[in-house]
């Protein structure tokens, strides 16, 4: 039998606790790291890659897929800065995905179509956000205008009464600067 002294120092013996392996950062790496991860699957070419090496038929990689499926809940999603990367890790997990993405012309379609969603999202998203403006008040057309009168015929000086004048300017024509005038006065 071991004496105590020997027990204490054989971390064999079950009565020695056990040293709990105490993490130097406090998880903060595999945080890091973890996260870094996850955000490269929003990379439709990334995932291609994966899938052309055969990540995806390692079963310890499969499980490890499905165990960062809590990157989905609302403590940790608001570290996501590219939220399609939790669409594929959703994606990921079913196995026709899987395969589909090794063949280069899905990896393309689904590039494309993540292009075209990032191009019209902020459209879409305002279409459905943004108040819509009340309809304008349908008013009443405006009146037809009056049919034009003929032209006034022009008056002579004779026929007012008045001495004719060399060069006299015709009464249309004095009438109109007399207007212009009490306008420009107003």
């Amino acid at each position: 039998m071991a004496s105590p002294k020997e027990a204490d120092n054989n971390p064999d013996t079950p009565s020695s606790p056990r040293k709990i392996y105490k993490d130097p950062d406090d998880g903060r790496q595999r945080f890091l790291l973890e996260l870094e991860f996850v955000q490269c699957l929003a990379n439709p070419t990334y995932i291609h890659y994966l899938a052309q090496n055969r990540y995806f038929d390692d079963e310890a990689f499969i499980g490890y897929l499905k165990y960062l499926q809590y990157w989905q809940r609302p403590e940790y999603v608001k570290f996501i800065m590219y939220p399609h990367c939790l669409y594929f890790l959703e994606l990921l997990q079913n196995v026709n995905f899987r395969n589909a993405m090794a063949h280069p012309g899905n990896k393309e379609l689904a590039h494309r179509q993540q292009f075209f969603f990032w191009k019209n999202y902020r459209n879409n998203r305002l279409k459905h956000i943004l108040p819509r403006p009340l309809p304008e008040p349908v008013t009443a057309p405006p009146a037809p205008a009056p049919p034009p009168q003929p032209p006034a015929q022009p008056v002579s000086a004779a026929t007012l009464g008045m001495p004719a004048a060399s060069g006299a300017v015709p009464l249309s024509h004095a009438l109109w600067h007399a207007s212009w005038f009490c306008f420009w006065e107003k």
